[in-house]
């Protein structure tokens, strides 16, 4: 039953990802022909498409974690910590590149509003420091 609730909600999120991406380019389309409506299009596509990607990596990932994975037993500790590291390092990237994209756009409006995408870059730094940590104080245990 677990597997069938797993595949069910990866497909979901394999679909609005799908549909994500399909919107950011259909909204291209229609901008293609002003030209400030096509810049504020091409930055909001930048987004949409990172943000549908790290939704498609999530749904690729839980379908071969919990759907297609070897049902015998359970995941040895070095394994679990591969998933973990694979999972946290699709939101990093997800994360840093979607700050890239608000650092973009706000520093086009207001240099005001560049605050919070500085932040949100930030928490991506921090994420992928944190991993850092993580791999040099548990390297002894990969096996």
């Amino acid at each position: 039953m677990g597997r069938i609730v797993y595949g069910l909600i990866s497909l979901s999120l394999g679909v609005i990802s799908i549909t994500m991406m399909v919107v950011a380019l259909w909204d291209i389309w229609i901008s293609v022909h002003e030209k400030d409506l096509l810049v504020k299009a091409l930055l909001d596509a930048i987004g949409l498409i990172v943000i549908g990607m790290a939704v498609f990596d999530v749904s690729r990932f839980l379908l071969e974690e919990e759907v297609f994975r070897n049902s015998t037993g359970g995941k040895s500790p070095a394994k679990q910590r591969q998933t973990l590291l694979k999972f946290l390092v699709i939101i990093a990237i997800a994360v840093t590149l979607e700050a890239l994209v608000f650092i973009f756009d706000a520093g086009k409006k207001d240099i005001v509003n560049l605050v919070y995408p500085t932040f949100l870059l930030i928490a991506g730094v921090l994420v992928v420091v944190g991993l850092g940590v993580y791999q040099k104080l548990t390297w002894h245990q990969e096996s």
